[in-house]
């Protein structure tokens, strides 16, 4: 996934560290194996090559993390895609060179019309999806957020019941650490920003963040943000610095955060807040930061 994962776990063998490991490494493969578009034979690569027309049986796993990101599509009128993978290439965000250049309207264009999350047919009967033609999937901002997940699972099934489990930024915990103190995570700040420290205690919670402060490119005195409008094919250009979802599952906030990034803070806030979403948003106004959050993260911090 390009990114590095770390598992704290409490154990009273050291011994059995390294199975615990290889465990981890495995579960984590099997998402790479299943949904990067950095693997030639991946899955998901298998189907971006797909004829026109043609279904494919994917994995249970796979299956599941599309179909959770479809209904975030279907939830959110688009601004959450899973089938912008030719925008996100075209960008220089995929597994293509990074740019120095934005691409050209009519490249753009063209990137949109081979989108488009009402495109795809579904079986759900088989686990099948139909490439409708030259349609790329991109899982990027949703499989990291299940390798969260799948590992967390790997710990579980081998006996482990107090750990902390981190993928690129993204946590999920459970448990207590030795001294029987939770698990306790700072809210990730923007670079530069001096905000309150507000930390959760990951206990049966994960926490995503969404901050476009991660990656971008520079170019003519503007700068490009790696975070999508699936809508417009181009980056999100709106007031939010970052993101923040709180939620029993950290497939659903990595999702979740970057929807969220997306719409905005105004209709993030509002669509987050009607479905009872705990979420923190951090924008940029007046030359400096303030801080939103829905009720269910006030709660949280009540």
């Amino acid at each position: 996934m390009g990114t590095s994962w770390c598992a704290r776990v409490v154990v009273e063998d050291e011994a059995r560290l390294p199975d615990l490991q290889t465990a981890v490494e495995a579960a984590l493969s099997g998402v790479v194996a299943e949904m990067s578009d950095w693997e030639p034979g991946s899955d998901i690569s298998r189907f971006n090559r797909a004829a026109a027309g043609s279904w494919r049986e994917l994995p249970p796993a796979f299956f599941a993390v599309l179909d959770h990101a479809l209904a975030l599509a279907e939830a959110t009128d688009g601004a959450y895609d899973p089938t912008a993978g030719r925008l996100v290439d075209l960008w220089g965000f995929g597994p293509t060179a990074p740019l120095e250049l934005p691409p050209l309207d009519a490249d753009i264009a063209a990137a949109l019309a081979t989108a488009g999350w009402q495109r795809l047919k579904i079986d759900r009967k088989r686990r099948a999806v139909q490439q409708p033609g030259g349609l790329r999937l991109d899982l990027s901002s949703i499989a990291k957020g299940y390798g969260v997940d799948a590992a967390a699972e790997a710990l579980r099934a081998a006996g482990v019941e107090n750990y902390l489990v981190e993928v690129g930024g993204e946590l999920t915990g459970a448990g207590l650490k030795p001294d029987r103190s939770p698990w306790w995570v700072e809210i990730e700040a923007p670079p530069g920003i001096a905000m309150t420290p507000i930390v959760a205690a990951l206990h049966g919670l994960a926490i995503a963040t969404s901050g476009n402060y991660r990656r971008f490119f520079d170019a003519g005195g503007q700068r490009f943000a790696h975070t999508l409008d699936p809508r417009t094919g181009r980056p999100v250009d709106n007031a939010l610095a970052s993101v923040t979802v709180l939620h029993p599952n950290c497939m659903a906030a990595d999702a979740m955060a970057t929807a969220l990034t997306v719409l905005g803070p105004v209709k993030g806030l509002e669509f987050a807040s009607l479905r009872g979403v705990a979420a923190h948003f951090m924008l940029e106004r007046d030359g400096g930061f303030v801080e939103r959050m829905t009720p269910a993260f006030g709660a949280m911090l009540d």
